[in-house]
């Protein structure tokens, strides 16, 4: 009685939410034991034609192909085609930083941990290039004078490489030190495992993972073909108002497919968490040892407050007192969101075709309420909210720009710091002690924390999983 009165909770939440945030599409599955247990579909997969939304309707699913990547990487090291200890430049003798020493000392366990020390690079909007002039938003009526016009392309990983030999930045620290989210260790993970395997990274992950755990209608393009597939809708501004527009034109990285371009369903990607959920096994069939599944889900780094990395994959060790491991994605048209709650037996896949909806948010709620009997607003950070004084606050003032163009501008106002971000509403952050804070982000509770040099000063904030600059005015 309380699940079903917690599905009836989270669906009336579901539906205003979306509509908040104008979602032409979502898509949501969980599954208990390994056996769909609930799904449900909201709005349509073309809101023009009114065309509905089902368990196996594609969408994208971004970065959580990360997970896939790992699972790759762990495949080949199971086979001893390559360890995750091995320097990177082992398998990629051209890939070259300012820092040579630091970069020799790079390893494949550092590229799937994050922790190598690249900081956030302009590489993936360099990789996308050819797909952005395609958008009306970037291109047509716009195209003069494009802003993409300075930005070379990168088509290959050894683009990928040139294009980070040749930027300059410094590494965040020795590698291992410092998290910092990085799309360019992933797509060189691609190249790594083309080398190793003898074949393009698409061709590897399909023969490799998704056809033996039955995933058939996962891939790295969209099957003209198949008539299932979600729309892409892109948003904008327009006379004050955000209009949700119909923008069919997915975005490709042939360099970067390995850090988030799968496309896939929420029946296939059930299957997927099995691997996790299930030790290594989707059935009957292995993909991978529990041995590698342990690799995989162990908190080899801190990366947010009460949040770890492990290979291609984030766990919360206290998510209302189970472990939970998760991923997200985000990118043009695609918002997705990959839950396991090992402990429980239960894994879910929620899948919007809009970039920046609430999908993390909407399967959180639907883990907490139908299975853990939790408020619909129940939030699993628990953290108390402390006083600060009016100059305490004005010390985390400032500007922060990150490698690949996120400004974020904090500021002092009415006696609280807040946010501005790009495309983003502005947030009021609540001080909850260590130079962190407390923020809501697409209704879900998130934290800030301001990193300070050898001298005390603030230099960096640690935001979205990556570790961004202080620009000095």
């Amino acid at each position: 009685m309380k699940q079903e009165t917690g599905v009836r909770d989270f669906e009336r939440y579901s539906n205003e939410i979306l509509k908040k945030y104008k979602v032409p599409g979502f898509a949501i599955g969980l599954a208990k034991d390994g056996e769909l247990s609930y799904k449900k579909e909201f709005g349509h997969r073309d809101m023009e034609a009114e065309l509905p939304l089902s368990a196996d309707t594609v969408f994208g699913v971004g970065s959580i192909t990360k997970a896939f990547t790992a699972t790759a990487i762990l495949q080949l090291q199971e086979k001893r085609k390559l360890s995750v200890k091995h320097p990177v430049t082992k398998y990629l003798p051209e890939f070259k930083t300012s820092n040579e020493v630091q970069t020799k000392q790079m390893t494949i366990h550092h590229f799937l941990t994050h922790t190598s020390g690249l900081p956030p690079l302009s590489t993936l909007i360099a990789a996308v290039k050819k797909s952005m002039e395609k958008d009306p938003k970037f291109g047509g009526e716009q195209q003069q004078g494009s802003p993409l016009d300075a930005i070379p392309e990168i088509d290959t990983y050894a683009n990928l490489m040139d294009s980070i030999a040749n930027t300059e930045f410094t590494l965040l620290g020795e590698p291992g030190t410092e998290f910092s989210y990085s799309n360019d260790a992933y797509a060189l993970l691609g190249a790594i495992i083309e080398r190793v395997s003898g074949m393009p990274y698409e061709q590897y992950v399909q023969e490799n993972i998704l056809e033996p755990a039955g995933m058939h209608n996962s891939g790295f393009q969209y099957k003209n073909d198949y008539k299932d597939t979600a729309v892409l809708y892109d948003m904008r501004v327009q006379d004050g108002e955000e209009i949700v527009f119909r923008s069919n034109n997915p975005w490709d990285a042939p360099a970067m497919r390995a850090a988030g371009f799968l496309k896939s369903t929420v029946t296939d990607m059930l299957k997927f968490t099995e691997i996790i959920r299930n030790s290594g096994e989707v059935g009957r069939t292995r993909i991978l040892s529990p041995e590698s599944v342990e690799l995989m889900t162990t908190p080899h780094i801190k990366c947010a407050h009460g949040s770890f990395y492990g290979y291609g994959l984030t766990i919360i060790p206290d998510f209302f007192g189970y472990k939970l491991i998760h991923h997200g994605g985000d990118i043009k048209g695609v918002t997705a969101q990959m839950n396991i709650l090992p402990e429980l037996n239960l894994s879910g896949i929620s899948l919007a075709n809009l970039a920046g909806a609430p999908s993390s948010k909407l399967l959180f709620s639907a883990f907490s309420t139908q299975h853990l009997d939790k408020n619909i607003d129940a939030s699993h950070l628990n953290v108390g909210t402390v006083d600060l004084s009016l100059e305490s606050l004005k010390e985390y003032e400032g500007t922060f720009i990150s490698g690949d163009g996120m400004m974020n501008e904090f500021y002092v106002e009415d006696g609280r710091l807040h946010l501005a971000t790009a495309g983003m509403p502005v947030v009021i952050l609540d001080p909850i002690g260590d130079d962190q804070f407390l923020l809501t982000l697409r209704e879900m509770d998130s934290t800030i924390r301001f990193v300070r040099d050898n001298d005390k000063k603030i230099h960096r904030i640690e935001f979205v999983l990556r570790q961004i600059p202080k620009i000095e005015k």
